[in-house]
């Protein structure tokens, strides 16, 4: 049983921290971006050092007071924010936000967990080196959110998750133990690899204070095509085709739906769009090349294969590094349309590549069964995430379907469990999803979820009702 986080504890930890580390609950640590849930804080801690950390974790856990770490706050699954219980404090990781070092031979960029992604990102440009996680909250989003997330991003294709991109890490358990795994190895098989446990925990295991991540030599030739597709089979088609021409010279593989094209045209329509009127399907593919490819030159001849064998009808592409970078804006600001249209259900899922067409296929009649709603199926199609999300009918709003919205998410995560996927693709579980893994995760692994809890952290203090039911 957890106590709340009340004075007599605050002033006993406040005399072990530095002046100012200790701080009032500000509204921002206490809203998560859809403003469906609403936290709670006894105070927020803010640390400056791994001592630090540690010296709160250990007072926390003595006195059995829950920590809700927080990172970015970009979370869309309410990790970051604990609505019910007694009341805990937050740690924020904001100050822990130096770039230890950068090491261009080794590729190698150490980085406390409260850099913002564009700070990292900026540091391996310095060192002509390419940091490649790249999301829509670079600019908000701390590097120990994104590892506590298993955060993934455009580049997974390519590159890989945050999982791929971590060689070691920092993090302090919830007895106030610090592991020092800041290792810069490919190759480590010295025992279990905690390094893994502790990415996509969500804070529930301990907290990331640090990590070493890979970096990259930068493409030295860049570029883009927008390549309209009859089918969502026919884009699988066509990454399989730039794939074979192209290997790891692929760095991007969307698939853009045309709802959300008219989306875009109704609520955005100062985001140029390519095509005077919105494809059905539409793919974006972006490559980084050697010097020795031409990337135009490459993705013309990709085009014309591609209609060759039916796989496209039209396309455009970047004639510049400002036209690349307008494309991947359009791809980008879909969200952003989606939040203006209102969604009454999104979800955002993967599947196993072959078994993308039929998922959409299917999900598209089931729900045609249940009423009339528009859907905009978008994503990494090239790593199988889909974001699968469902909105009103022209001319009605969301509270006509508010008897309807859990049979909807219901029906798209069967599916997606049927095709052998993950109702989670992205974004973890935090709060909102802890019944989804209790229904879709296998029980034995849902057990041994539990016993690693219960070994790292047998009060559990850390991020209370994440994850894992209490």
């Amino acid at each position: 049983m957890l106590n709340p986080c009340d004075p007599a504890f605050l002033q006993a930890l406040e005399a072990q921290l530095p002046p100012g580390v200790l701080r009032l609950p500000e509204d921002r640590y206490l809203t998560e971006l859809r403003g469906r849930y609403r936290g709670q804080a006894g105070a927020v801690a803010c640390p400056g050092s791994v001592e630090e950390v540690s010296t709160i974790l250990q007072a926390a856990q003595a006195a059995r007071v829950g920590v809700v770490p927080y990172a970015g706050g970009t979370g869309l699954v309410a990790g970051q924010v604990m609505p019910e219980g007694p009341l805990p404090l937050v740690l924020s990781v904001e100050r822990l936000n130096r770039v230890r070092a950068v090491e261009p031979l080794g590729n190698v960029l150490v980085a406390e967990a409260g850099c913002i992604l564009t700070e990292v990102q900026a540091a391996a440009e310095a060192a002509e080196r390419l940091f490649p996680m790249s999301l829509g909250s670079e600019g908000s989003a701390r590097i120990g959110g994104l590892l506590g997330t298993n955060a993934g991003g455009t580049g997974v294709l390519r590159y890989g998750t945050m999982r791929e991109l971590a060689l070691g890490l920092e993090v302090v358990l919830a007895d106030g133990r610090v592991i020092h795994g800041l290792k810069r190895l490919r190759k480590n098989n010295m025992g279990y690899d905690l390094r893994h446990l502790m990415i996509g925990s969500e804070g529930t295991l301990g907290v990331i204070t640090a990590a070493a991540l890979r970096l990259f030599p930068r493409p030295a030739r860049t570029g883009a095509a927008l390549i309209v597709v009859p089918s969502p089979e026919a884009a699988l088609r066509l990454l399989a085709l730039a794939q074979a021409r192209l290997g790891e010279g692929v760095s991007g593989f969307e698939l853009i739906g045309g709802q959300g094209l008219h989306f875009l045209a109704e609520v955005l329509p100062q985001i140029r769009q390519p095509f005077a009127e919105p494809p059905e399907w539409l793919v974006l593919v972006d490559l980084g090349l050697v010097a020795a490819l031409d990337p135009a030159a490459e993705l013309e001849g990709l085009f014309e294969a591609a209609v060759e064998a039916d796989l496209a009808t039209d396309g455009v592409i970047a004639g510049s590094e400002a036209q690349r970078a307008a494309f991947w804006h359009l791809r980008e600001a879909i969200p952003e349309a989606n939040r203006k249209i209102g969604a009454v259900a999104s979800h955002d899922v993967s599947l196993p590549l072959a078994a993308l067409p039929a998922f959409i296929a299917e999900a598209g009649a089931a729900l045609a069964t249940m009423g009339d709603m528009r859907v905009n199926c978008f994503g990494h199609v090239g790593d199988g995430n889909l974001h699968y999300n469902i909105f009103p009918a022209n001319g009605r709003n969301r509270a006509a379907y508010d008897g309807l919205r859990d049979r909807v998410t219901e029906t798209v995560h069967d599916l997606v469990h049927g095709f052998g996927g993950s109702v989670s693709a992205e974004h973890g579980v935090g709060r909102l999803k802890t019944g989804d893994l209790e229904r879709y995760v296998d029980p034995v692994a849902v057990s041994v979820m539990r016993t690693i809890k219960s070994a790292l952290d047998p009060a559990g203090i850390l991020n209370p009702g994440a994850v894992l039911k209490g």
